[in-house]
């Protein structure tokens, strides 16, 4: 693939460009990032939350990361009338015979588009913006024109039921959940001052129509490995058993948004990091978007917190073995000594009390079982095996976990939380392991404590029981 062309908008503009987006709005680093993502991609967004949530915001800053481009922003409901959306009729064009609207200052002559409320809409509105959403043309008349449209934002508050409005659904390739502020961030919220104008980015950090246009005839030579492919096809199958039907068309359409990832952020491949766009693609409503963030988080990025249950196993079996052999008795010792430590114990509060503790601990101490050194290098063999395996799968862990720091490193499109949500469920995994670590040691050194006898040369025990 060919260098990217110094004119373009590097990484560095465009993440200055998110920020910009982003500033003032709590929590919707996802949704700014999916916004603009899916208008350089050239393709559609839908927002889907309750009223109040930030999505006209979102869809007016949209607007103004692209130089020159006209907004266009209508509230939908049963009786709207396509005039509102594609401007009125020509009358002197009826004059002539020739039904012709007039588009100037209407959504056929618009960049960035926002239809909030937009499966309200009648049959008659949505057929039209069908052909235009696919082809980026108008009916106009006998002609069919060509328009400048980038992106459009759709708003809704739920997802359509009726069947009839899902071909129109599915030409929103980015489907994004815009929830209200979570209790961390209430706070904060109240404590906002007044919404900041977001700076008009004509100048420094804009996108232009040569960006746009040099980025769709790029991507194409962006590299989709196999790992990548294989990624996907075990993603189909995983959307397949949730009941998700993707089509072939969407699947196409992924692969272009993931290689306009990776292009604008310098690379020359799609990589496995790229996939947490997969969700707001395929998912079909909302409630599905977390099984599917979860499958990309485990099998994708290996970045899903684990419990180490085999290494827990084990551990627990070695204690209750070193609590078993620590309160086991010496066989050959006479019942005798039990009935004096018993007596000792109940004298424990006479005024010669501390006396008879000291002899009730000294004939424990005679009456605990010994082992012989085969016995006690056995068990401390096995531990310091498994203890061999586990801090070898601790550093292993370490290991991909700084690498995962690098690989996410000026990651761009990435929202940060999710980033830290990846990071964080690897450093649970290894806090996890080290815990088990620090309890196997410990019981290491409780056999290594047992009462010795160096006279005895008993057989080698039968090693510790635990499912792997």
């Amino acid at each position: 693939m060919q260098p990217m062309d110094p004119a373009l908008p590097t990484p560095a503009r465009l993440r200055a460009l998110i920020d910009e987006l982003q500033h003032g709005l709590l929590e919707r680093g996802a949704a700014v990032r999916l916004l603009l993502l899916a208008a350089v991609a050239g393709e559609h967004v839908l927002l889907i939350g309750p009223p109040g949530t930030a999505k006209s915001e979102l869809a007016r800053r949209l607007h103004r990361a692209f130089q020159g481009a006209r907004y266009f922003e209508r509230l939908l409901t049963r009786f709207s009338t396509p005039e509102e959306l594609f401007g009125p009729l020509s009358l002197k064009a009826l004059e002539d015979d020739r039904y012709e609207r007039l588009t100037e200052g209407y959504l056929p002559t618009a960049s960035i588009a926002f239809l909030d409320e937009v499966f309200k809409a009648n049959s008659a509105i949505l057929n039209a913006l069908l052909t235009l959403l696919n082809e980026r043309e108008f009916d106009n008349g006998s002609e069919r024109a060509r328009t400048p449209l980038i992106s459009v934002v759709g708003a809704t508050n739920e997802v359509p039921a009726d069947e009839a409005l899902m071909a129109f659904y599915d030409r929103f390739l980015v489907r994004v959940p815009v929830a209200a502020v979570s209790d961390a961030a209430f706070a904060e919220l109240l404590a906002l001052g007044p919404t900041r104008a977001v700076a008009d980015t004509d100048g420094a950090f804009g996108i232009d129509r040569e960006a746009l246009a040099a980025w769709l005839s790029q991507r194409e030579a962006v590299a989709l490995p196999a790992t990548v492919v294989a990624h996907l096809q075990a993603l189909r199958i995983r959307a397949a058993t949730l009941g998700i039907a993707v089509s072939d068309r969407r699947w196409r359409q992924l692969v272009g948004l993931l290689r306009s990832a990776a292009l604008t952020e310098g690379r020359t491949a799609v990589d496995a990091f790229d996939l947490w766009l997969v969700p707001y693609v395929a998912a079909q409503h909302p409630d599905q978007l977390a099984p599917l963030q979860d499958w990309v988080a485990a099998e994708a990025v290996n970045a899903a917190p684990q419990d180490a249950p085999w290494l827990t196993r084990a551990v627990e079996a070695f204690e209750h073995q070193l609590d078993l052999e620590q309160q086991a008795q010496n066989e050959a010792a006479d019942d005798g000594g039990a009935g004096k430590i018993a007596l000792a114990k109940s004298l424990g509060g006479t005024a010669d009390g501390e006396m008879l503790r000291i002899v009730s601990a000294s004939l424990e101490a005679q009456l605990r079982k010994r082992y012989s050194p085969v016995h006690l290098a056995t068990r401390v063999a096995q531990i310091d095996e498994v203890l061999t395996s586990a801090r070898g799968h601790a550093l292993a862990l370490r290991t991909a976990l700084e690498a995962l720091r690098l690989a996410l490193q000026g990651r761009m499109w990435l929202p940060p939380e999710l980033a830290l949500q990846w990071v964080a469920a690897k450093q649970r995994t290894l806090a996890i392991l080290d815990a088990l670590l620090t309890r196997l040691a410990a019981v290491r050194a409780g056999y290594a404590a047992l009462p010795l006898d160096e006279a005895l040369h008993g057989q080698a025990p039968e090693p510790v029981a635990w499912s792997a």
